[in-house]
């Protein structure tokens, strides 16, 4: 068994990963699973979902790849349902699914707008409205939304994506405040350039737009942050099962950055 296990006191806790299939849903999956939580991977993809699982099986982790799109909200009930089944009411939630397409303005499509709303911001939404009822009758739990340093400050050509994370914010704040007293908390986790596929895809977007290279587009971005660097993915994770563990239960309503310092509030 690769994992070391138990060091948040979090063991047996079921914890949902939306966004699971792979760059930092992959990072929460494996930490988790390492304090020997059960875990929920979801995503659109099943065929995705079925290798992270597989690949966090080997290592002992208790998993399960339930396919959902966080956006439907038939399916994200249907979720809850088949979580119940397997093991029982999720304790954990982490609304990290989310899209982040760059177009300018006003090259960008309305479907853009659209769709990255509704899964970054109203896919967020869904899953604390089905998720919040079981952690409040266990009188346990713990949303973290993962949200980016652009819920602090914009960035040009990811205004859909800015906007959408600026409101996961506010709802992370708002909800914070009605579950306070009932021994839940709710915080978001603002990243900024993670080293993952998606900043990558990015990256190759921006390169055929401004005629650098994609090593050059991710050389700007690593020079963003005055530690010069991208953040790898397993950094994020980290802070998530801190937050998670009843070392931080005190911690409610915040955001915290883990961006090389690229941004200071």
């Amino acid at each position: 068994m690769l994992f070391s296990v138990g060091m948040a006191g979090l063991a047996g806790k079921i914890v949902i990963i939306t966004g699971g299939s792979g760059g930092l849903g992959a990072a929460f999956a494996e930490a988790f699973a390492a304090e020997d939580c059960r875990v929920v991977l979801t995503a659109r993809d099943q065929d995705k979902l079925d290798v992270s699982a597989a690949r966090i099986a080997r290592k002992g982790g208790q998993v399960l790849a339930l396919a959902c799109d966080v956006a439907r909200r038939d399916q994200v009930q249907a979720l809850v349902g088949r979580t119940i089944a397997a093991w029982g009411a999720a304790e954990i939630l982490i609304n990290n699914a989310g899209i982040a397409r760059a177009a300018r303005f006003l090259d960008m499509a309305d479907e853009l707008w659209d769709e990255t709303l509704e899964t970054n911001l109203t896919g967020a939404y869904n899953c604390c409205k089905v998720f919040l009822p079981g952690m409040i009758q266990a009188k346990w739990g713990r949303i973290i939304n993962i949200a980016s340093t652009t819920a602090k400050v914009g960035y040009p050509h990811v205004t859909a994506y800015t906007a959408s994370k600026h409101g996961l914010l506010g709802l992370t704040r708002s909800l914070a405040l009605e579950t306070a007293r009932q021994g839940i908390t709710v915080n978001a986790i603002c990243p900024g350039y993670v080293d993952d596929e998606r900043t990558r895809e990015n990256a190759r977007i921006m390169a055929g737009k401004t005629g650098k290279n994609t090593a050059e587009i991710l050389n700007l971005f690593s020079a963003s942050a005055p530690q010069n660097r991208l953040i790898a993915p397993a950094e994020v994770a980290a802070l998530a099962v801190l937050i998670a563990s009843e070392k931080l239960s005190a911690m409610t309503g915040q955001a915290i950055n883990v961006d090389g310092g690229a941004v200071m509030v």
